[in-house]
């Protein structure tokens, strides 16, 4: 499918967010391995959180959905069954890493595969600690899906202590799930601060260790239950706050929107960039605060990102750069070589993007330096998505500037996170004043 993006006179109107991915995956998998019943709320329609559900009912849990809300029947540690065929996680790599956790830690025997995308992308990140505290998992090639579970060794399961060799938000929740099925303390020690949903909805024990800090998980830890209305997703609204940020006649509002500190650097950048974003009511779903967003035209100003910021706004790099091509003056991001690894090599896919838009940039090996103008209007062209969500909203967002119209190739893939991205677009386009 190829989406049509017309140029927009005005951008205006209120967006209903889709849920947020990241903490429907999490609802789902902490209600499964809890001791009691939860119902989530807002749960995500979005592509991914189904496969996690998917493969939950095939681990033999009671799952209930109705419209958007999911009623999970936990399990507990030990009430897994085996599953009958090889657990298909979809595109979602946060179904196969933090499901992984979970296979390894209760020694649940089964095998997790996912599509083309999901199978080249590495796993070894999460199979070596894995394998350390005692799991039995084979890789192909000992690198990709599919990961074949097997138990544990003679030694059976063991806690460890995992520095984190990269800000992996799933890769310390894969640890961190596999710890509460330990006798001891599993302890993972994070130097730079990544997505923190896992520590808040499971209430794990954490405290300051030199830069950064230490999480602890063991069988002993008690598992919440999950009943509470997922917010809006960050990641989405980051569209449109771009987009309104841009346009030239822009006024969005985006209610009800997750602003975990954790997700939103991406709102602090484009803040210091000069873009006029308001926030109201403030208030929280379960431990996660939330916020409605307004976002007004702006005059933005170059940026260099700081490295240290990347973590906590890799999925939202692709349309900040998108941002940065409006910008009067230089911008640079370094530290991002983790886009390479993602659904597509997004820098690589950002490079093509917007070569063809006709901006100003030099790719670099991690990240890209885009010389800005407040005036830039993009080359109409034919944009290729690399069936990456992410980049084919990158690409909307950068067309709908424009004076005459583009298209996205494979703009279905939008669905992976946000169904009713085009929609949204669209609702919000005026063509005509």
């Amino acid at each position: 499918m190829t989406e049509s993006i017309q140029p927009a006179a005005k951008l205006s109107g209120e967006i209903k967010l889709p849920a947020d991915k990241s903490i429907s995956h999490r609802a789902a998998l902490f209600a499964a391995i809890s001791d009691h019943k939860s119902v989530i709320e807002n749960f995500s329609r979005a592509a991914d959180p189904a496969s996690t559900l998917h493969c939950l009912r095939s681990l033999g849990v009671e799952i209930i959905k109705k419209g958007d809300t999911v009623q999970v029947n936990g399990v507990g540690r030990t009430g897994f069954s085996e599953p009958d065929a090889p657990l298909d996680c979809g595109n979602s790599g946060t179904t196969m890493r933090l499901l992984g956790g979970i296979a390894a830690g209760a020694g649940v025997k089964c095998t997790l595969t996912g599509d083309e995308s999901l199978s080249s992308r590495t796993m070894k990140r999460i199979t070596d600690p894995l394998t350390k505290m005692g799991a039995r998992v084979s890789a192909r090639d000992n690198l990709y899906a599919p990961l074949e579970f097997s138990g544990h060794d003679a030694s059976g399961f063991r806690a460890i202590r995992f520095p984190l060799p990269i800000a992996s938000a799933q890769l310390k929740s894969s640890v961190l799930l596999a710890g509460l099925f330990g006798d001891g303390d599993t302890e993972v020690i994070e130097h730079i601060q990544s997505r923190d949903h896992t520590e808040r909805l499971l209430n794990l024990r954490q405290e300051p260790y030199g830069d950064g800090k230490i999480i602890r998980s063991s069988q002993l830890d008690e598992i919440p239950a999950q009943s509470y209305s997922v917010p809006g997703d960050f990641s989405a609204a980051a569209f449109w706050l771009v987009a309104g940020s841009i346009h030239r006649n822009a006024k969005i509002q985006i209610p009800g929107t997750g602003i975990n500190p954790t997700r939103i650097a991406v709102l602090e950048v484009l803040k210091k960039m000069g873009a006029n974003i308001k926030e109201a009511n403030p208030s929280f779903e379960g431990e996660e605060p939330i916020a409605d967003l307004t976002v007004e035209s702006s005059f933005l100003k170059g940026i260099e990102l700081d490295p240290a910021l990347v973590p906590n706004c890799i999925d939202e790099l692709p349309v900040l750069m998108v941002a940065m091509c409006f910008a009067e003056g230089v911008s640079k991001i370094t530290g991002a070589e983790e886009l390479r690894h993602k659904e597509t090599d997004r820098l690589g896919a950002m490079t093509d993007v917007l070569t063809k838009a006709g901006a100003n940039i030099e790719p670099l090996p991690d990240g890209m330096i885009i010389t800005g103008d407040p005036s830039f209007i993009p080359n109409p062209s034919l944009y290729r998505s690399y069936h990456d969500h992410r980049i084919a909203m990158a690409a909307a967002i950068l067309s709908v500037t424009g004076k005459k119209a583009s298209r996205v190739e494979d703009s279905e893939c939008t669905g992976i996170s946000y169904p009713d991205f085009w929609d949204h677009l669209r609702k919000l386009t005026i063509t005509s004043l």
